[in-house]
């Protein structure tokens, strides 16, 4: 049966705490934090480490479909699944399509990529999202920044699945027309006693009798909705005792929209013991439901990245009127230098390799590497004697680096360093999600896929570096 091969998330290094924003504001804020996406990130970016997170270890030598889903794709029109195949350098006959529209997606794409696994190929399901809300409104403080990619398969399985239960029901909860910013939403009670809780209360039930096991038996229980108000009644509705339900973790990083359930199932796969059961169910716009039971192989499973790591590993001091710009909400005098080209695609497709996959070069005559790749090598002036080989992956050091303060990013200043790679290679490399007066000689580093910027419509996206998290 198919199943979980592997798992990985990734939350942002940046957070936003809400008492700052509730100072900025007059008002409450709350308490915690959020997680927020850097300038730039996209839902794309995160996607991309999430799966390399997953993919640690095993490659995408074997995926046959790659199902990527949010509410916020960078482009209306125009795969955004391509670029998240073309950084994890997949295979050319790999399907690739987009899933979206609802926060209810991320579990559509793993169940999606389920049905696919089964058919005989490993599938890839990668759910990001970022969440953004008109300001003094509950879904600024609510929200939060995050995704997670999970690997199925017919082998080597670590969680099969037991039962998929889906019900659909048309109603108005929260929706947003092409162009705007801000989701509207109608007001909560109707939603509530409408819509989620009857909805996640049938399906739990449905999920229970198609498995046959029943609910208290279920080691985990995952219940994703955008009304925490819904999970206690529903789980006090269907006897749940408070150790089954996953954490939302939404002190630490927020509701995360479609990549939380995502998010809260690999929490319940970090803890999980070979035997047990794990439901997950996502409601919005209808309600999804999967039954797994983790095997023997989940007791030697370790993921590249923890999420308390990822919780962690983080930058808490960013101000609200930083995030406002990231955002676009704040406007501000722009920088007095003269506009970014519009990337070509000509040579970004000639470039595909290098510029997406972080493709280097390495003469097979004296084994020298080249970044970015060449032709003829430097060191032994040898000619088409190249093998393309990834660098995204490799260890690396800062060699040496220059803080410049003229020059412009949205998170000044800019930290530039020319960083080695094991086994050999140098290139010079933008730093971020690093605090400048902490960056020294010598430091490690890993490389990150991230959005330089947009220029006439066009995003440019290429590979940083980053303080190992």
């Amino acid at each position: 049966m198919s199943g979980i091969v592997s798992y990985g998330v990734y939350v942002p290094f940046n957070r936003l705490q809400r008492a700052v924003v509730g100072q900025a504001l007059g008002s409450r804020g709350g308490k915690g934090e959020r997680a927020v996406a850097s300038y730039d990130e996209d839902t794309v970016t995160m996607a991309v480490e999430a799966s390399r997170y997953c993919l640690a270890g095993i490659g995408g030598s074997s995926i046959g479909s790659l199902y990527f889903a949010t509410t916020r794709p960078p482009y209306q029109e125009k795969l955004n699944a391509s670029t998240l195949h073309a950084a994890l350098a997949l295979g050319r006959e790999v399907r690739a399509l987009d899933i979206g529209h609802s926060v209810r997606a991320g579990l559509g794409s793993l169940i999606a990529a389920a049905e696919s696994a089964a058919a005989g190929t490993r599938s890839l399901a990668a759910m990001s999202d970022i969440r953004i809300g008109a300001p003094e409104g509950a879904a600024e403080l609510s929200g939060g920044d995050a995704a997670a990619a999970f690997l199925l398969g017919n082998d080597d399985v670590i969680a099969e699945i037991v039962a998929v239960c889906s019900q659909s029901l048309e109603y108005l909860s929260h929706w947003r027309l092409p162009g705007e910013e801000f989701s509207r939403s109608w007001e909560e009670r109707f939603s509530l006693t409408q819509a989620y809780v009857p909805l996640l209360s049938s399906v739990l039930k449905a999920l229970a009798v198609k498995s046959g096991v029943s609910a208290k038996d279920w080691a985990a229980v995952v219940l994703d909705s955008p009304n925490p108000r819904a999970v206690a009644a529903v789980a006090k509705g269907a006897g749940l005792r408070p150790e089954q339900l996953v954490a939302d973790m939404a002190l630490e990083v927020g509701h995360t929209g479609a990549a939380q359930a995502g998010l809260m199932l690999a929490r319940a796969l970090e803890k999980a013991s070979p035997g047990d059961h794990i439901a997950i169910l996502s409601v919005s716009d209808g309600v999804d439901a999967v039954l797994l039971k983790a095997t023997d192989a989940i007791a030697a499973y370790e993921s590249a990245r923890s999420i308390d790591d990822l919780i962690a590993s983080k930058r808490n001091d960013l101000s609200y009127t930083a995030y406002l710009r990231w955002r676009g909400i704040l406007q501000t005098e722009p920088p007095r230098r003269p506009d970014p080209d519009q990337p070509a695609a000509p040579p970004s497709l000639r470039s595909e390799g290098w510029k997406y996959a972080f493709h280097g070069s390495r003469c097979k005559n004296c084994g020298t590497h080249h970044l970015p790749p060449q032709v003829v090598c430097v060191s032994c002036g040898a000619t088409a004697e190249m093998e393309r080989t990834p660098f995204a992956d490799r260890a690396a050091k800062i060699r040496t680096f220059a803080i410049d303060r003229l020059a412009f990013t949205p998170q000044p200043p800019m930290v530039v360093a020319v960083i080695d790679f094991e086994g050999g290679g140098r290139v010079q490399s933008e730093l971020t999600d690093c605090e400048p007066d902490k960056v020294s000689i010598g430091d490690p580093l890993e490389m990150t896929f991230r959005r330089l910027f947009t220029a006439k419509g066009v995003h440019n996206y290429f590979w940083k570096a980053r303080p190992v998290r």
